[in-house]
């Protein structure tokens, strides 16, 4: 089966479930994208390696990594090979120098290492038939409205005008006690705050 190359549109709120979250997929040559329901520490995941945020601690997803580097384990790509019943499935390609080795994954895991070790991530043609959606200029009622209010949103703009009167010295001790205390998505905040400074 010849496969179709994704890559990560975006990362929203689910209105259909609540404390889930959509992660979307797109197909790198078309208009067609996969939303797939993933769980809150997932979504945290995926999302701190996306903004490129470094925990204290290492996450399991970032341990897992580690790992593979110290046994010089490559993770070569990321398929979506089924969908059944709704489910998602996911392996792993990985590959020891050696031999090559599939190993079974969540959907949700698969895409949070993929963005770890940098390597692609891939479904089937019939995967993209059966699920994938085509976004639209304007949103439309259901599964595409309900993937399109970003993370960013959900922060209450009484909380944008509390930070912009913070110094800068003050926002940097912000974001590293809230990245210390695995808040990241109002370091993503803060982030973007100082982002702004920067620029003007």
């Amino acid at each position: 089966m010849k496969k179709v190359k994704l890559d990560i549109i975006g990362l929203s709120y689910s209105q259909t479930q609540a404390g889930a979250y959509a992660l979307v997929l797109g197909e790198v040559k078309g208009k067609r994208r996969l939303p797939i329901i993933i769980g809150g520490f997932e979504a945290q995941a995926i999302a701190i390696q996306l903004e490129k945020m470094t925990p204290s601690r290492p996450l399991t997803h970032d341990l897992f990594k580690n790992f593979a580097d110290t046994f010089s384990i490559k993770l070569k790509e990321v398929i979506i090979y089924n969908l059944v019943e709704g489910i998602f499935y996911a392996k792993l390609i990985s590959d020891d120098g050696e031999k090559e080795v599939e190993i079974d994954a969540r959907t949700s895991d698969a895409i949070a290492l993929a963005v770890r070790f940098d390597c692609p991530i891939f479904t089937y043609e019939f995967i993209l038939s059966a699920a994938g959606i085509i976004l639209e200029d304007q949103p439309k009622e259901g599964a595409i409205a309900a993937i399109e209010e970003p993370v960013e949103k959900k922060a209450s703009s009484k909380d944008d005008k509390d930070l912009s009167k913070k110094s800068t010295e003050e926002l940097k001790e912000l974001l590293k006690a809230a990245i210390d205390g695995e808040k990241y998505e109002r370091a993503s905040h803060i982030r973007d705050e100082l982002n702004k400074r920067k620029k003007s």
